[in-house]
């Protein structure tokens, strides 16, 4: 295989801007055996940054995380720091235990520095949500966390925070991208790594996060035998430090999973909802005879709860945890200004929660960075948020998601009482809501989106049997929400289907949502899976 001549030109001039000799290496080694496929894929695209910063598979190229990626990012941020005029107030930066992420994070603060801006710089590795939380803490102007969150091992990612200590919104990732592309070669951006501007931090920000992440509980019971994983993770020391704080028993910790590895060697896929990823937990439960499995992801941001049954553990969904715990927080706060917050693909449950506590309920775009700002336009303080991606923000004071404080708020919830009964009280109260998702994988991406544009063109009258209410369309922004490719089909039945296309992968998200009595349990699964067909059919392909 030859590399054609234009492709080669595009990596010579990479490698000759390139600071880091091991990715100038990798690339010297696929011209050498003209490996054109791996090629074509470091640089037939480049990682584009959005409002979720940079995420992709570690290696050399413009496509790929590596030293020059970072530093032109970090470029990008300084300088948008710099003509927002504040600079001053400095950056923090963290960092988790992925392959590279503690070199990513001083070449971030490096060219951070050279361009005059201070730097808090994470001493070791620590959760996403300490890097939110330590944004407010030092009053900086930024945040930077080095992770990929769930991704399997060969990623890693960049993300960014603004003064609030949440996620940035356009159109901040407009103008970072811009300065970007205006970086040039990476081995010619200023970069100081020993910096005086640059100052080490660790238990400092740590403590100050354990401080305001004990306000997720309330005065109530401590016995409680939990079992924990991390999933090889940065979560265990500070959820344990936690629990230990509040007056409950350190956590059983699953042993195989305890001790942050790069390599997921149990779990390939480090993500609690993929399938596999929380046996050795519910083994141990169960030889335990724990009250409750508690599981981080690997930057400890988004959280998975299962519950002893008479039939064996049960893992409940992330709309299950969202509705336990809006509900769980309504019920030990106060004040008129609060108000709830979950993602429009999440279960309506939590709406009418809120409406029975007469506190505001919005929904948001997916994301936290949305999620977070749910009360900002009025004043009003975020009580709770969640997407039903395991993703939960219980305490005001940290912008993000966080699993950590999720999971002392659980705790804090089982102690009182079983879970299972709690969702019965709920489902007895506003109805049983079931939810559900699949994803449906194309060829490509144009098949992706181009099923969404069919749907949009020419959308179903029915869905098994069902008239279709209303079709609320999300392209041209709903309300006050951003426009995105988003549709909610709203039945005659009160059941939803909504359906996206992914912005990464050549597949379409599709998501339910069923509602009925309790007791009805059999029944609204069958709706979910007559719901699930009827799409299958409309889309002419199978779902994953």
């Amino acid at each position: 295989m030859s590399v054609p001549a234009a492709r080669a030109r595009l990596v010579r001039d990479w490698i000759a801007g390139d600071p880091d000799p091991a990715s100038r290496a990798e690339l010297e080694g696929l011209l050498a055996r003209g490996d054109d496929d791996a090629l074509a894929a470091r640089f037939d695209a480049k990682l584009e940054f959005g409002t979720a910063g940079l995420r992709g598979a570690l290696g050399a190229g413009p496509n790929r995380m590596n030293v020059a990626v970072v530093r032109a990012a970090s470029a990008g941020l300084a300088g948008w720091l710099s003509n927002s005029g504040t600079a001053a107030r400095g950056a923090v930066v963290g960092f988790d235990h992925r392959h590279h992420s503690d070199a990513f994070a001083r070449d971030t603060a490096a060219v951070l520095a050279a361009a005059g801006i201070p730097v808090r710089l994470a001493t070791r590795p620590w959760p996403t949500p300490v890097t939110a939380y330590a944004v407010r803490h030092f009053g900086a102007a930024a945040g930077v966390m080095v992770t990929a969150s769930h991704n399997p091992a060969p990623d890693n990612g960049y993300k960014v925070y603004d003064d609030t200590g949440s996620q940035i919104v356009p159109p901040v990732d407009a103008a970072i991208a811009r300065g970007i592309d205006e970086a040039g070669p990476a081995s010619a951006i200023p970069h100081a790594p020993d910096s005086d501007l640059i100052e080490p931090i660790g238990d400092e920000a740590v403590e100050a996060y354990l401080a305001v992440a004990t306000t997720a509980v309330a005065d109530g019971p401590r016995r409680l035998r939990v079992v924990y994983t991390p999933v090889h993770g940065v979560g265990l020391d500070v959820l344990d430090a936690l629990f230990v704080r509040v007056g409950f028993e350190r956590p059983i910790v699953v042993k195989e999973q305890s001790s942050p590895d790069p390599d997921f060697p149990t779990a390939p896929f480090p993500n609690p909802e993929e399938p596999g990823v929380l046996d050795l937990a519910l083994d141990l439960a169960s030889r335990e005879r724990a009250d409750l499995v508690l599981a981080n992801d690997p930057d400890a941001d988004r959280l998975s709860v299962a519950v002893p049954t008479a039939h064996g553990w049960r893992v409940l969904t992330g709309d299950e945890v969202g509705a336990l715990l809006g509900a769980h927080r309504l019920d030990t706060t106060s004040g008129d200004d609060r108000v709830v917050a979950r993602s429009v693909v999440s279960s309506r449950l939590l709406d009418r929660v809120a409406d029975a506590a007469d506190v505001p309920c919005r929904a948001t775009l997916t994301g936290f960075k949305w999620i977070s700002r749910a009360g900002d336009r009025d004043g009003r303080r975020l009580v709770f948020g969640y997407e039903e991606a395991l993703g939960y923000a219980v305490v005001p004071a940290v912008r993000d998601k966080d699993g950590i404080t999720a999971a002392l708020a659980v705790a804090d919830l089982a102690a009182r009482g079983s879970l299972t009964d709690r969702l019965d009280a709920l489902a007895d109260l506003h109805g049983l809501h079931l939810t559900s998702q699949w994803s449906m994988r194309f060829a490509d991406m144009a098949g992706a989106r181009a099923f969404t544009a069919r749907l949009r063109a020419t959308p179903p009258t029915r869905l098994a049997d069902t008239g279709v209410a209303r079709l609320v369309d999300y392209s041209s922004g709903v309300g006050d929400l951003p426009a995105t490719d988003l549709l909610d089909f709203e039945l005659t039945d009160r059941s939803r289907v909504l359906v996206r296309p992914s912005g990464t992968e050549p597949k379409v998200k599709c998501y339910f949502e069923v509602v009925g009595a309790r007791g009805d349990e059999a029944a609204a699964r069958r709706r979910l899976g007559e719901l699930r067909e009827a799409l299958q059919r409309t889309a002419g392909t199978m779902p994953e």
